[in-house]
């Protein structure tokens, strides 16, 4: 029987924030979050392909989505961290697996190394933790900017909010483009364009190199907690390179790595294939810590 994704929302800190959950609520929890410049609508086939055995909470962050983008807000991933943790609190998850995308693992990264809510298993698709993991064509205007804000470093980082740049990140290296619809990248852009959004998402532009200071952290964590990590990627991404993902290996020796043939977004292109490696995975685990 298929089962309903609630589409609710919650105060939290003052603030609203939009969640799809679905699956049942006594079911073992999976926590998915999204990355730039995306939002919990990334998520609308993983859900269902989920809650039959999960109970899956999707939030939007603040600033994205159709959550809350306040101005005068300190939009930092810390910030971004402390707001989703107030979420699930409100859920009553103190125990969940996690899938993170892109900007999902940063946030993802700190909520696991909270000792009071410990993290079951980790799905990594396209979620850097280690500097290999980043392409430094891609990257090297977002260090510029963060270390030097200025009209003239902001403007190639500003560019980002553009619907070709978004649609970029959905179709390169993607190896037939016809198979990812257009309204995901046009549905990212409308939200990207709300009142004031920009400054938000420069805001978190200058905070990303905080979570490289994170990564030493993370990686101690990941040797001495040795969560199960599955870590699927799309090989030809161009700003999180596959060396990231087989990164996880050097912490977690037995992490599970595939390379896809896809790019950021491979959820959009390799849907089935990522899915059942999520399934599979969870299915494994899971069932070993009940």
């Amino acid at each position: 029987m298929d089962r309903p994704t609630h589409h609710r929302y919650a105060v939290v800190g003052g603030h609203q924030l939009f969640y799809r959950q679905a699956g049942p609520p006594e079911a073992p929890a999976v926590v998915l979050l999204h990355g730039f410049p995306a939002s919990s609508f990334m998520f609308r086939r993983l859900i269902p392909a989920l809650s039959d055995r999960y109970h899956v909470i999707a939030p939007d962050m603040l600033g994205f989505g159709l959550s809350d983008a306040p101005d005068g807000f300190g939009y930092t991933f810390d910030a971004l961290t402390e707001l989703t943790a107030g979420l699930l609190d409100q859920l009553g998850l103190r125990r969940y697996a996690m899938y993170v995308q892109d900007y999902g693992a940063p946030v993802g990264w700190r909520l696991a190394l909270r000792p009071e809510r410990p993290v079951t298993a980790i799905v990594t698709q396209n979620g850097n933790g280690y500097e290999a993991g980043f392409n430094p064509e891609f990257w090297a205007p977002i260090w510029a900017y963060a270390a030097d804000p200025s009209p003239a470093t902001e403007a190639p980082v500003r560019s980002a909010l553009e619907l070709d740049a978004v649609k970029w990140q959905y179709l390169e290296g993607t190896p037939d483009p016809s198979v990812i619809a257009p309204e995901t990248w046009l549905h990212d852009h409308d939200l990207l364009r709300r009142p004031g959004n920009d400054a938000i998402q420069l805001a978190l532009f200058r905070d990303y190199p905080s979570n490289l200071r994170v990564y030493p952290r993370l990686h101690e964590y990941l040797r001495r907690e040795r969560p199960p990590v599955l870590a699927v990627w799309g090989r030809n991404d161009r700003i999180f390179d596959p060396a990231g993902a087989l990164a996880f290996r050097e912490d977690v020796p037995d992490a599970e790595v595939h390379l896809r043939d896809g790019g950021h977004f491979l959820l959009e292109s390799d849907f089935d294939t990522v899915a059942t490696y999520t399934r599979e995975f969870l299915g494994e685990i899971l069932a070993l810590q009940r």
